[in-house]
């Protein structure tokens, strides 16, 4: 058994998916658009068998979170890079175009080297070595 995609609602699909392939080399696939729903998504690869969905419809509610606080449910989506430096290298491409670092890169308890920092619609996304 194995998760096949994880998927997000979104307020701006395009964006979305420029962030993700853009920062983390998601492969984007072809855009699905359902007329009568006024549903619109997209799959993106990551080279490994799990995907991510991103998914917009005007009928669906924005969350009400508080972003910088945590709730239940999904609480982040966790990239690994290969390095240290790779984890850096990102954090500071993050920091410069303007999004929000929660955590530099560091040591974690548990034994990763991560950073952690807020995509465009402020999901939490975990960027380990």
């Amino acid at each position: 058994m194995r998760i096949d995609h994880i998927a997000i609602w979104t307020r701006d699909l395009e964006g979305m998916r420029n962030f993700y392939t853009h920062y983390f080399d998601a492969v984007s696939g072809s855009g699905y658009y359902n007329h009568s729903k006024e549903f619109r998504s997209y799959f993106l690869s990551f080279g490994s068998e799990c995907r991510l969905e991103l998914m917009e419809m005007p009928i669906v509610a924005t969350n009400k979170n508080d972003y910088r606080k945590h709730h239940t449910g999904i609480t982040h989506l966790a990239f690994k890079v290969g390095s240290r430096d790779r984890v850096d290298q990102i954090t500071d491409m993050l920091r410069q175009d303007g999004f929000e670092i929660i955590s530099p890169g560091r040591m974690t308890g548990d034994g990763y080297y991560e950073s952690a920092a807020f995509d465009p619609e402020k999901n939490r996304i975990e960027i380990l070595a």
